[in-house]
């Protein structure tokens, strides 16, 4: 909830966060003390296509991030001209878009659910498909970014001499920011040896890149240069800085770094979070990407996580669909049906079978053996997701010391029955009580940039 209270001091200072999403780009502001003054969300423009192709054209998202600025603007207005002392974004960390020598977007951005890249991967030397997940800390799947620029590159496009952003980079650098990478989300991208912290050789050498594909690598919450006029006076000025990939900052937002915790982040895809105090090697690495876990880089210098994921969102969203709801009360009436059933649901086991949710798939897949109301077809797909979740934890378990506690965040820990069915498998699960902690995350290290001394 936004304060709206007294107006906004002239002399109080102004920091927002951007949260590049899957569904929506939301940006919050706050000031000194951290109390939310504004807030607005557009829709992530993406192109769909066949096949379950999405991408995004960087015209489009600097367009949708103009109208996303003017209406913080609008709402900040009656209030203050004050404009932002500092603005950091955060984001998905897959999706990116290649870079000529001037800045200018050579190629669309893909979604990580974009199914192009599979035929490329294939043909990867066999030594590099061999090492990528000891080496890199992600499985090897068309979800990673080398899988997109191998198929550009088989497209056509030339990649010598173009430079990698991921979105939230590409972002800051359009806002008038400096051209680097954040580790965090560079960690995202395939291109990134984990235990170096720099560029894989090998897997340069199977894209035909040389290292100069990747601009400087730095850390989340440095300083990225100053923003200019381009988007708007409201924003001109300010200090700015990536914050890092989506689930951490939000992890950051909430304070669950501890290391005996989950952070769980609930949007279109479901991430289980685990903070690490050190890398845990490369043949971890390569047990734990057989169960499609991730082993990075941490936005905090120094920490690496455990990223463990899900499509539960993406499946929920087209179960929601296909029961004809397309909004808020309909979802809220459907998650009250939900919970007047008991968690396993009245049907006799077996009625339903429910599958996509790996994080490799995600394609919703029912198969009904009877009649099954929306609130039973939706309850299984809960209960599907349980069970991948439930194999996650296990193979994280058999790496790390067992977690005592969950944070639930995101847009789909607000209904009663997904909290309900977590509770199955998370330990001692708590929610979140912010609605943007990613936005919120990233106004926080915005504010964290230009303060010498931050209130607890």
């Amino acid at each position: 909830m936004h304060d709206t209270g007294d107006m906004v001091r002239g002399s109080e200072r102004l920091h927002g966060g951007i949260d590049l999403g899957s569904t929506g780009i939301k940006m919050l502001v706050i000031d000194d003390d951290g109390i939310e003054v504004a807030g607005a969300q557009v829709p992530t423009p993406w192109r769909v296509g066949e096949a379950g192709t999405t991408d995004i054209d960087a015209d489009d998202l600097l367009s949708a991030l103009r109208v996303l600025i003017d209406l913080v603007d609008a709402e900040l207005a009656p209030r203050t001209s004050t404009p932002l002392t500092s603005l950091a974004v955060a984001g998905m960390g897959e999706t990116g878009i290649l870079i000529d020598a001037d800045g200018r977007a050579v190629a669309p951005g893909f979604a990580w659910f974009d199914p192009r890249g599979w035929e490329q991967i294939a043909a990867f030397p066999d030594a590099v498909r061999a090492e990528f997940a000891g080496r890199t800390g992600l499985p090897l799947g068309a979800q990673v970014s080398v899988a997109k620029l191998a198929w550009l590159r088989d497209q056509g496009t030339d990649l010598a001499g173009l430079r990698w952003l991921d979105l939230p980079e590409f972002v800051a650098a359009a806002l008038g920011g400096d051209i680097a990478l954040e580790l965090s989300l560079a960690s995202r991208t395939g291109l990134i040896d984990q235990d170096s912290g720099a560029a894989w050789p090998a897997m340069l050498d199977a894209l035909g890149v040389t290292a100069d594909l990747l601009p400087p690598l730095r850390g989340g919450g440095l300083p990225w240069g100053t923003a200019s006029a381009d988007l708007g006076s409201r924003v001109a000025g300010a200090a700015l800085t990536v914050a890092g990939h989506d689930h951490l900052v939000a992890a950051q937002a909430n304070g669950t770094l501890d290391a005996d915790g989950y952070h769980v982040s609930l949007g279109t895809a479901e991430v289980l979070l685990r903070v690490l105090d050190a890398p845990l090697g490369f043949a971890a690495r390569q047990r734990l990407a057989d169960a499609l876990i991730n082993e990075v880089r941490h936005v905090v210098p120094g920490r690496h996580v455990l990223v463990a994921g899900v499509k539960t969102g993406l499946l929920l969203r087209r179960a929601l669909h296909a029961a004809g709801i397309s909004d808020r009360a309909g979802r809220d009436e459907l998650d009250a049906a939900v919970m007047a059933l008991p968690y396993e649901g009245e049907l006799p086991a077996g009625a339903i079978e429910v599958a996509g949710a790996r994080n490799d798939d995600g394609v919703l897949r029912l198969t009904l053996h009877t009649e099954a109301s929306p609130a039973e077809i939706f309850g299984a797909v809960l209960r599907h997701s349980n069970d991948e979740i439930a194999r996650l934890i296990a193979a994280m378990d058999r790496e790390v010391a067992p977690a005592t506690h969950s944070t639930l965040t995101g847009g789909w820990a607000g209904m009663a029955s997904v909290r309900r069915a977590r509770a199955e498998v998370l330990p001692d699960p708590s929610l979140s009580t912010r609605e943007q902690d990613v936005a919120y995350g990233a106004a926080d290290m915005a504010r964290r940039l230009v303060s010498a001394s931050v209130p607890s």
